[in-house]
C-alpha cells in the first residue's frame, strides 16, 4: 500500500530516478547506482518535517504522546522544481568534488564522480 501511495505523489523526475535505479543495478553500473541512491535519499530527507513548535521537549511520561501512531505526521510534498533543485545540487556537488580531486592529483576519483554526475544529468530536462 505504501508503494502505491508514494507512486501517486512522485514527481516525474523522481519517478524517472526511481525507475533508473533497478536498471542501473541490473547493469552493475556502480557509479549510476551510487548517484541514484544518494539523490533519492536526499529527496526523501528533504521531505522530512521538523518537530512542531510548542511540542514539549521533555521526556517525562506525562507529556509524551500515547498510542500507536500518536507521533506520526505527514511528510512534506515537494514540488517538481524542488526535486529538480535537489538533483542539480547533487550533480553540482559531484562536479565540484571532482574538480577538487583533479586539482590534488586524484584523477581516478575525479572520473568516478564525473561519471556519477553524468548519470544524474541524463535525467534532467
Amino acid at each position: 500500500m505504501i508503494d502505491i501511495v508514494a507512486g501517486m505523489t512522485d514527481s516525474p523526475l523522481r519517478e524517472r530516478l526511481r525507475k533508473a535505479l533497478p536498471v542501473a543495478m541490473k547493469a552493475r553500473d556502480r557509479d549510476a547506482t551510487t548517484a541514484l541512491r544518494a539523490t533519492l535519499a536526499a529527496i526523501d530527507n528533504a521531505e522530512a518535517v521538523t518537530p512542531a513548535e510548542g511540542v514539549p521537549g521533555s521526556l517525562a511520561i506525562e507529556v509524551l504522546p500515547v498510542g500507536a501512531g500518536a507521533t506520526e505526521v505527514a511528510r512534506r510534498t515537494l514540488t517538481e522544481q524542488e526535486v529538480e533543485q535537489i538533483v542539480r545540487a547533487e550533480l553540482a556537488e559531484r562536479e565540484t568534488a571532482a574538480d577538487e580531486y583533479e586539482r590534488v592529483g586524484h584523477p581516478d576519483r575525479a572520473e568516478k564522480l564525473r561519471s556519477e554526475a553524468r548519470s544524474l544529468a541524463t535525467h534532467l530536462k
